[in-house]
């Protein structure tokens, strides 16, 4: 009855572990503005009102070459001013920003009229302890398929670089969620042999 016992005890232990492995799996990627896109004439307040953006999810900006993204201060999104962005995005495509920090985080687009005309957005990113603004240096690099100099003249991958943060650092945060699930089926495939081993 004891080996039994502990038989079941091992399994249930196996199986919460497996569940608390994928459960961060669900992230989420949100396309901001939708269907429209990093364009002007979106309400961007109203588009993140309500959205529980959280440690894990990515926020991707989809817009035309007319446009860029660049992630600044919360003065500098309020001031619509794009004179000293924390990184920066100008390909023409799009730009996927991985939400690994508590915080608040501010973007605008950095083209002339464009941050006045409504192209800023501030999302809070809850799921961690946050030692003050994640708007800061020290956040994680955009990923984008083509960089170009932010206007300091060093590209967004030199600030992310400076910041302390790898290549393999900001790609990970894409990556993460695969391995959760994978590391949460071989919990669930090793509590099902445990549980054939008992039979």
């Amino acid at each position: 009855m004891a080996g039994s016992l502990r038989g079941m005890l091992l399994m249930a232990i196996v199986l919460l572990v497996a569940a608390a492995a994928v459960v961060p799996a669900s992230a989420k990627d949100y396309t901001v503005g939708d269907s429209s896109g990093w364009k002007p004439g979106v309400d961007y307040t109203a588009w993140a009102k309500g959205k529980p953006f959280a440690i894990g999810d990515t926020i991707s900006f989809q817009y035309s070459s007319s446009h860029s993204v660049l992630e600044v201060s919360e003065a500098d999104h309020s001031a619509c001013s794009a004179s000293n962005p924390l990184r920066s995005h100008r390909d023409g495509q799009s730009t996927t920003v991985p939400l690994t920090k508590a915080g608040t985080r501010y973007f605008i687009c950095g083209a002339p009229g464009h941050c006045a005309s409504g192209m800023k957005l501030a999302i809070t990113v809850s799921g961690g302890t946050s030692s003050g603004s994640a708007a800061t240096t020290s956040g994680p690099a955009m990923r984008a398929t083509n960089t170009t100099p932010a206007s300091g003249g060093a590209a967004a991958t030199d600030d992310a670089a400076a910041a302390g943060e790898s290549d393999s650092d900001s790609s990970a945060a894409g990556t993460g969620t695969g391995a959760r699930l994978a590391t949460g089926l071989l919990f669930a495939a090793v509590g099902l042999a445990a549980l054939m081993m008992m039979g």
